[in-house]
């Protein structure tokens, strides 16, 4: 009995043992519980595709392997879908400090154009309302379309900086022939004002003011809108390589150099280094095309930031528009006499107002002296208000220099000059490869190192890449260059031109009043010019219309009646001359005292 006692311990023993054995054995059997795992953290796809355990895949496109493998074919097209969306978004990440840059210059260049417009616009309303009270609430709406067409062509609106001022100009010139120069004109009618708006394009009343007006604007405001749409075209290289759609060579490649390891349960392994350049100088082949364009699309933005800040200050000519606006005002009333006969032959003479001017609103002209003093003065009256005017801005007016932005973006956008020609090289470093490990993984197999060549950036090298084959450049990356090549050559071309062009004019300035009454005709669309082709001659249009009078029914431009009820001031003389601001209008006191001073010089020249 103790003997077979002794048997059933024995066999209980062995019986144990080998249950342990069997459960050691059981659980060293391949297990796909790792891959399961990396799929599901990585958001790859349903759980479902992965097998429990190892199988014999035959079906297999990427992964092809000779041992037992942990994916399928679903997995694989599900590791496809996952590599696109990975590279889009390590591309928008690289990405996302140039184009937070760029976005935010746009916007940061917006805002302090449109403030400097603003600080600009009410300078010049200041000047109406301060020295030409008379006409001040008509010339609003001219002041406020002038800086809107201002805003519109900088934001690269059709629209030239010619047109926006000399349609000011033309809507100018009513105002100041019927308040200043002929401050007894009522009843102005639609005809006599289109009349007269068409007169100042052949008389040209402001002289060669509104001219150097077009020419300094347009020098400083075509960078302004070069660069506008600079930025922009840097927003859709950003958003177009983003987006670049991946070629089957690229995603197969992709996944096989990510996402095969794991088919043999080598989740934590990485890629050699030299594999993963291969792969991604591949990929970003006709991304990598963009680099000269890049380069030089840099060089453009250093070149138009360089220009706002030079001598086509944008800021200093802004703010001077009401200078100019002023100086052309001055140098009508100055020839007003020679406009009032001009336009009385060509428009008629408009009816003049009775009763409300008075013997003291007036200086008679046999009452004034005849001799030069009187024109003197005059003139002084006016030069002293070219220095009187009280525009001198607050401090807290003042908008954010356009300088400072710029060159703070530009000094950034220097270093992004070989952003696409190292686009491969940012996407490979990091924890995308092994750098500091012994082994990795070289598409194939877990080695020491990579030795397949690592071939260059650029479409010509990939000739010779081992890993995938690129079979040309994608059109959508084509078209991008061949536009950052049209922009880079058009500025190249425009910049040569317009120094050509400014440095002609500015030398041959002061060629009379026969270069005066020239349109600028050699400046284009883009400089904001047009030729003086565009001119429409008074006579022409006038004649016209007699001979056709159903063009009386054309739509006219919408000018705003003038307040007849304006009450005249006093002229009052000074023995300083000044502006002063006690409820007289000392822009009509001024013009009264001109304009009797020209008349006694018209009927006794000297």
């Amino acid at each position: 009995m103790a003997a077979d006692g002794s048997r059933g311990v024995l066999g209980l023993w062995l019986l144990a043992a080998a249950g342990l054995c069997g459960g050691v054995a059981a659980s060293k059997s391949p297990s796909c519980h790792e891959v399961r795992t990396a799929f599901q953290l990585r958001q790859i796809g349903p759980l479902k595709l992965v097998p429990d355990v190892p199988t014999a895949e035959s079906d297999l496109q990427i992964c092809q392997h000779r041992a037992p493998t942990c994916c399928t074919k679903k997995m694989e097209e599900s590791y496809q879908a996952a590599v696109r969306r990975e590279r889009t978004q390590s591309i928008q990440a690289l990405n996302f400090e140039l184009k937070y840059m760029i976005v935010g210059h746009i916007t940061a260049f917006q805002e302090a154009f449109e403030s400097l417009l603003r600080f600009a616009e009410n300078r010049t309303s200041s000047l109406f309302e301060t020295a030409y009270r008379p006409m001040a609430k008509e010339a609003a709406e001219p002041v406020k379309e002038l800086f809107t067409d201002i805003s519109l062509y900088v934001l690269g609106a059709e629209t030239t900086v010619e047109s926006a001022v000399l349609r000011f100009f033309d809507s100018l010139f009513p105002l100041v022939y019927s308040r200043l120069i002929n401050p007894g004109i009522t009843d102005l009618s639609e005809d006599y004002t289109e009349c007269l708006r068409l007169t100042r394009q052949d008389v040209n009343p402001f002289g060669h003011y509104s001219k150097n007006m077009v020419t300094e604007l347009s020098k400083s405001l075509w960078a302004s809108r070069m660069l506008s749409q600079a930025l922009n075209l840097g927003i859709q290289v950003i958003n177009t390589t983003e987006h670049a759609a991946l070629t089957k060579e690229c995603s197969k490649a992709l996944v096989k150099m990510q996402y095969c390891p794991h088919c043999q349960g080598l989740t934590l392994i990485r890629p050699c280094v030299g594999y993963c350049l291969n792969v991604m100088r591949g990929c970003l082949a006709s991304v990598s095309e963009l680099d000269a364009q890049w380069r030089e699309y840099i060089s453009t933005l250093e070149y138009l930031t360089n220009e706002m800040a030079a001598s086509h200050d944008v800021e200093i000519a802004l703010t001077g528009i009401w200078n100019s606006i002023n100086e052309a005002i001055l140098h009508a009333q100055l020839n007003g006499p020679q406009l009032s006969a001009t336009v009385d032959k060509v428009c008629g003479q408009p009816k003049q107002q009775e009763g409300n001017l008075s013997s003291d609103n007036i200086v008679p002209v046999k009452e004034a002296p005849a001799d030069t003093q009187t024109f003197v003065m005059a003139h002084a009256s006016l030069n002293n208000r070219r220095s009187s005017l009280p525009l001198k801005a607050s401090k807290n007016d003042k908008p954010r220099s356009l300088k400072k932005v710029s060159r703070e973006f530009i000094n950034y956008m220097k270093r992004s000059r070989t952003f696409y020609a190292s686009i491969a090289e940012r996407l490979c470093d990091g924890d995308l490869v092994m750098r500091d490990s012994s082994t990795c993984w070289n598409g194939e197999d877990v080695v020491e190192s990579y030795t397949s060549r690592v071939v260059s950036s650029g479409l010509k090298a990939q000739i010779n890449n081992p890993e995938l084959k690129v079979r040309g450049l994608d059109p959508l990356i084509s078209n991008l260059i061949d536009k950052l090549q049209h922009f880079n050559q058009l500025d190249a071309e425009k910049a040569k031109l317009k120094l050509e062009r400014w440095a002609s004019r500015d030398t041959g300035s002061g060629g009379g009043r026969s270069e005066e009454l020239e349109s600028s005709g050699d400046c284009d669309d883009e400089d904001g010019c047009q030729g003086s082709g565009d001119r429409i001659h008074t006579a022409d249009i006038l004649k016209d219309k007699k001979t056709h009078p159903e063009n009386r029914n054309e739509p006219k431009p919408t000018v705003k009646k003038i307040d007849t009820t304006t009450t005249t001031s006093t002229v009052k003389s000074s023995s300083k001359h000044s502006v002063t601001g006690n409820g007289s209008s000392p822009a009509l006191s001024s013009s009264l005292v001109i304009l009797t001073a020209l008349a006694v010089l018209w009927h006794h020249p000297l």
